[in-house]
């Protein structure tokens, strides 16, 4: 499984924890923000907390966390330091 990452949108800084199966949880100021889902290429679904079922509307703010997910290119260790 990847390993978190940070991912910066604007000014905002963004952690983010796959989960497996396109899930990730979203922290936000050091705090849980949201958990979404890639739904296609270019959509992705915020998770409802309570019921863990995906909210079908439309998140300017998801699709773009979702697109710099897609974006990330996570950093080459140095083989040295393991």
């Amino acid at each position: 499984m990847q390993e978190p990452f940070d991912i910066e949108i604007g000014p905002i800084n963004y952690s983010v924890f796959p989960e497996g199966n396109d899930s990730y949880t979203i922290f936000k100021d050091g705090k849980e923000y949201i958990q979404i889902q890639k739904d296609t290429s270019s959509i992705w679904l915020k998770m409802d907390y309570k019921t863990e079922l995906p909210i079908f509307e439309e998140d300017e703010e998801v699709n773009a966390i979702g697109q710099a997910i897609e974006n990330y290119v996570p950093e080459e260790e140095d083989e040295d330091e393991l």
